[in-house]
């Protein structure tokens, strides 16, 4: 697949074929030979040829391959003959991330910092088909869950008012539709609200080890030496199962409405039709849960806190500073050619990163912009950074989501063999703790890229600028 370079951190891909538009990928020099090692590219090329397609078919610098669209995808989608597809969120709808300050420095929690580890491990179900044994949601409860998410949560006692304005959409996608999430769905739901789940999923404490914008940092409540907390997890097997059941669906939609698919696993509908208006409403339910699980885990969070620091919140801080959704689809206003105009954002592995007095951002942070939370891997660092109004103009208000996998499970299995991570980490002064040997293993540091490496490209590029960086002291893996 032929790439022009535009700049220092765009290519461009030129539209050929079947394309109705180019591709746009923000990468460095440096990362194209890891870029061409698998099908993301041709997964960007492919996302331009489905229907109604606005701007370009765009993937930020953590991009790899994934199911249909890349992850690192970004695409909008008129609202006449444009389309929605699971492939462009993904399985684990609205995986996300949610940052939280505390009044605590580095050298107080140190001391404690393996009790603390421990409590968090002790307290959050991790691993792969992790359930909580002290809250199995009856099914209308579950299913006020699904529309209500983390309001939900705060009604129930598990949190504050306050969280709900530090949320992305304040916690809750409008249009969410229970109906219609399978009963296989709602049953993989019932006693997972509150579990970290597998796979690249985590509670980290770390603290602010370098501030890049003071001002900013000051708005977003972090200083120097700061410790903090990272949750990231998503929908657990409820979202798995929603993405899965429309997957068929949207096979057949797909035929019927005569869309041509360059790969089947793009599969979709217009979104005017009652396939693509049904997936969005199952899938606004399914991003609710997310928002209510990282709601709950929020609450475990400060409980262990609270255990091991024997203080309250009064002490500990512990306030939410944001939560962004990862992989959603969402229906918002953008400016496209000088028309402002309702799309369909596809985000699969990328972050909303909307500019300073944008609606959507919360009002503490209006004057300055929305929070960016860009985690890295358990062994380096994570960047908070800021949106921008180049985000607005250039990507519908979207940036990276992570570092992005650099090996695959089984070659990051394979290149821990013989090791001890725990103690190469320990060695670090990182305490981890894991469902399995395995999982830990699975989540080397060196099976992402540097997150210096992605955060410099969309700095670079101006589509969101840094204002932090974070670094890991103790660390649970799903």
């Amino acid at each position: 697949m032929k790439l022009r370079q535009i700049d220092q951190y765009r290519w461009e891909i030129p539209p050929i074929g079947k394309m109705r538009t180019r591709g746009l990928i923000f990468a460095s020099q440096a990362m194209l030979p890891d870029l061409r090692s698998d099908q993301s590219i041709q997964q960007v090329a492919n996302v331009a040829t489905l229907p109604g397609i606005e701007g370009a078919s765009m993937a930020m610098p953590d991009i790899h391959w994934g199911y249909g669209f890349p992850i690192g995808g970004v695409a909008a989608f008129n609202m006449t003959e444009g389309i929605i597809s699971p492939g462009g969120v993904g399985y684990d709808i609205n995986c996300g991330v949610r940052l939280l300050r505390t009044n605590l420095q580095h050298q107080e929690v140190e001391p404690i910092l393996e009790d603390l580890v421990n409590a968090l491990f002790r307290n959050i179900p991790s691993g792969l088909g992790s359930r909580r044994k002290d809250l199995k949601l009856t099914l209308p409860t579950l299913r006020q869950v699904l529309r209500a998410g983390a309001a939900w949560a705060v009604k129930n006692g598990f949190g504050t008012a306050d969280d709900l304005l530090h949320i992305e959409a304040g916690g809750q996608i409008p249009g969410a539709d229970a109906d219609l999430v399978s009963d296989k769905a709602l049953e993989r739901g019932r006693d997972q609200l509150g579990t970290l789940g597998s796979g690249n999923h985590f509670v980290e404490v770390g603290y602010v080890g370098e501030i890049f914008d003071d001002s900013i940092a000051r708005a977003f409540g972090l200083f120097p030496q700061q410790i903090t907390v990272i949750i990231h997890t998503g929908s657990r097997g409820l979202g798995h199962q929603v993405c899965d059941d429309y997957i068929k669906i949207m096979m057949r939609a797909a035929a019927k409405y005569g869309i041509e698919l360059p790969d089947r696993q793009l599969c979709c509908a217009p979104l005017t039709s009652p396939e693509g208006e049904q997936y969005l409403a199952a899938m606004a339910a399914a991003a609710n849960f997310a928002f209510a699980n990282r709601q709950l885990i929020t609450h475990w969070v400060r409980e262990s806190f609270e255990q091991v620091w024997q203080a309250g919140p009064r002490v500990l801080g512990l306030e939410l500073v944001y939560d962004v959704a990862h992989n959603i689809a969402k229906i918002e206003t953008h400016t496209i050619n000088q028309i402002t105009k309702k799309v369909c954002v596809h985000r699969k592995g990328a972050t909303r990163a909307f500019a300073p007095h944008h609606p959507e951002v919360p009002e503490a942070y209006r004057e300055v912009g929305q929070p960016v939370l860009i985690p890295g891997d358990m062994g380096r660092y994570s960047y908070v950074l800021v949106g921008t109004p180049q985000a607005m103009m250039e990507t519908f208000g979207s940036t990276c989501h992570g570092a992005g996998r650099l090996l695959s499970r089984h070659q990051a299995l394979k290149a821990a063999k013989g090791r001890s991570i725990l103690q190469e980490l320990a060695a670090k002064g990182i305490v981890v703790r894991g469902a399995s040997r395995g999982t830990i293993a699975e989540e080397i540091p060196e099976a992402y890229k540097d997150v210096d490496n992605v955060v410099e490209v969309v700095h670079g590029a101006g589509i969101s600028r840094k204002v932090a960086k974070l670094h890991p002291l103790g660390v649970i893996k799903g």
